[in-house]
């Protein structure tokens, strides 16, 4: 399913999509050395609730999952880079925390993930590849923009982590969300400019640059959820969801706090 939203509501997906980064920011500030993942599940449930929407994640139970994924945050921590699923682990200092988080409110959803060094050690590498993810982030909006095709968004995304040094996997990326999180069309993070389905305004796409420092090759937990490089390397994972507008993209998951 392809949905294309009117303006009504892409004001509401604007509301949706700037709560997603208030939380994520205020998560993010809250995740120092000695959280326990669970805690920042915890919190996320209590900001969703108090802001009157709905986890996205919590009954969540799609064919390459191990039934409901039963959280409302993705916590991914090192070698943790998608799906990450909260449980009984407190945060070190040095330790690169990926959140992924994805809510609905009066009818739209809005999905957006960080990845940060947590404490005050930067071990060598984590830096870099946070960085390549939010470039090749930026790269993928500016290629989005009406007449254009994911193609177009996918090539961009993937010409910067190539550049960057790190392999690409193509088998999980960015998708279409609207009424719910993910649609069609897929747009993964490498690809050909020229191909796929054609940009025109309305169209929301959550885009999700993701990296592994020395493979593209996944390994799955045995929750069954979450996703780590086989290699145990190091990952990093930026995500924004955008609206495609009559002149390019306008990204919904900025955050109004500072």
């Amino acid at each position: 399913m392809i949905e294309i939203l009117n303006s009504t509501e892409l004001a509401r997906a604007r509301e949706t999509g700037a709560l997603v980064a208030d939380i994520l920011q205020t998560l993010k500030r809250r995740s120092t050395v000695g959280t326990n993942l669970l805690d920042i599940d915890r919190w996320t449930e209590a900001m969703i609730a108090e802001a009157g929407a709905v986890s996205c994640y919590v009954d969540y139970a799609p064919s390459f999952g191990r039934g409901p994924f039963g959280h409302y945050i993705c916590t991914g921590v090192n070698d943790a880079v998608l799906h990450g699923r909260p449980y009984d682990y407190t945060l070190a200092d040095g330790d690169l925390l990926t959140l992924d988080l994805a809510v609905s409110r009066d009818g739209v959803a809005a999905d957006a993930a960080i990845s940060f060094v947590v404490g005050d050690a930067r071990p060598r590498g984590s830096i870099a590849l946070i960085k390549a993810t939010e470039r090749a982030l930026a790269a993928g909006i500016a290629a989005a923009r009406p007449g254009a095709r994911t193609g177009d968004i996918s090539h961009a995304i993937g010409a910067v982590l190539h550049e960057a040094g790190y392999p690409v996997n193509t088998q999980f990326g960015g998708h279409g969300i609207g009424s719910t999180m993910h649609q069609e069309p897929h747009v993964p993070n490498s690809g050909r400019p020229g191909r796929g389905h054609k940009l025109r305004p309305g169209l929301l796409l959550a885009l999700e640059p993701w990296v592994m420092a020395d493979t593209a090759e996944l390994v799955t937990d045995a929750d069954g959820w979450t996703l780590r490089s086989a290699t145990g390397c190091r990952t990093a994972h930026t995500e924004h969801t955008i609206a495609i507008t009559d002149d390019g993209a306008e990204i919904l998951t900025l955050p109004r706090q500072a």
